[in-house]
C-alpha cells in the first residue's frame, strides 16, 4: 500500500514538472497565434485596399454579407481587417481585437456561398486561435501585459506611500 502511494506521488511530481515546462511556452504560443492570425487578416485588408473597385465588386456580387448594404460591408470589413490585426499583433486591447476578428471571420465564412474545404479549415483554425486570445488574453509578450504591470506597480507604489505617511495631529 505504501509502495503504491509512493509511486503515485512520484508520478504526480513528474507530471507537475513536465506541465510546468510546457506552461513556459504559453506566452510564445499566444504571441505566435496573435501574429499568425493578425498577419492573415491584415494582408487581406491590404489586398482589399489595393484594388478598391474589385473589393466593391466582390462585396456586391460574391459576398452575401447579411443585413448590410454591400458598400458599408466593404468599408467596415476592410477597416476591421486593417485596424484589428494591428492591435492584435501588438497585443493592445488583445481580447477586444481578437473578438472583433472572430466575428469578422464568422461573417467571412457565412458570406461565401461556396467555400472550399481548405479555406473553411483555415477559418476554423483562425477562429480557434482567436478564441484562445479572447480566453487567455495576449500573454506576457503583449502591450496589454506591459500596461497592466505598470499600472499595478504604480498602484503598489501609491499604496505604499499612503501606508508610510505619518498622521499629523
Amino acid at each position: 500500500m505504501n509502495n503504491s502511494n509512493s509511486l503515485l506521488s512520484s508520478a504526480h511530481q513528474v507530471y507537475r514538472r513536465a506541465a510546468a515546462k510546457v506552461s513556459m511556452l504559453e506566452p510564445i504560443t499566444l504571441l505566435a497565434a496573435r501574429v499568425y492570425v493578425g498577419w492573415a487578416f491584415f494582408s487581406s485588408g491590404l489586398t482589399k485596399l489595393k484594388n478598391w473597385d474589385s473589393t466593391l465588386f466582390l462585396f456586391e456580387e460574391e459576398y452575401n454579407v447579411p443585413l448590410l448594404p454591400y458598400e458599408l460591408a466593404a468599408y467596415l470589413g476592410t477597416a476591421a481587417e486593417i485596424i484589428l490585426p494591428l492591435l492584435l499583433m501588438a497585443g493592445l486591447a488583445s481580447r477586444f481585437s481578437a473578438l472583433g476578428l472572430f466575428f469578422v471571420n464568422i461573417v467571412a465564412v457565412i458570406s461565401l456561398e461556396d467555400i472550399a474545404a481548405a479555406a473553411y479549415a483555415q477559418h476554423v483554425l483562425w477562429g480557434t486561435l482567436l478564441l484562445q486570445v479572447v480566453t487567455f488574453s495576449g500573454g506576457r509578450f503583449a502591450l496589454d501585459h506591459v500596461i497592466k504591470s505598470k499600472l499595478v506597480k504604480g498602484e503598489m507604489l501609491q499604496q505604499k506611500s499612503v501606508d508610510t505617511k505619518i498622521p499629523t495631529t
